[in-house]
């Protein structure tokens, strides 16, 4: 696959994973032996550890929307800045729903090995997220 190639099937995980809530997308475009480099906490291994999480996220922020704002790729490596917005719905890390709108920031590096994602670095705005729930 080319470096366009890659930031296409990212995206479709965005897209299809994230925005459309369609988990069961991850079997084609995620390995099944995936590494996420910076784990949340409680994150099991594998595709089926990023399954739980993203379902821990969907449920935490029902309406939740990724955008991509930019994106650069270099050989099997992906990296894209991107912009969360969700409301806060559901319990959090143990932080009940507030109903309040959020928006923050990240960067993300994905390895695209065969043809699927195989390996991710997500780095969140975590301090902006829990400032906005708690604001």
């Amino acid at each position: 696959m080319t470096p366009a190639d890659n930031k296409r099937l990212i995206q479709r995980f965005v897209e299809e994973c994230i925005n459309r809530q369609n988990l069961a997308a991850l079997d084609e475009l995620v390995a099944e032996d995936f590494v996420e480099q910076v784990p949340f906490p409680g994150q099991g291994p594998g595709r089926a550890g990023l399954r739980d999480a993203l379902r821990v996220f969907l449920a935490a922020f029902p309406d939740q929307r990724w955008t991509i704002d930019e994106q650069i790729a270099e050989g099997e490596k992906v990296a894209s800045r991107f912009t969360f917005t969700a409301t806060h719905g559901g319990d959090f890390f143990g932080m009940p729903a507030t109903r309040k709108r959020v928006e923050v920031w990240g960067v993300v590096i994905d390895v695209v090995r065969n043809g699927k994602m195989a390996e991710s670095r997500i780095i969140l705005d975590m301090a902006g997220l829990m400032r906005q729930i708690n604001g």
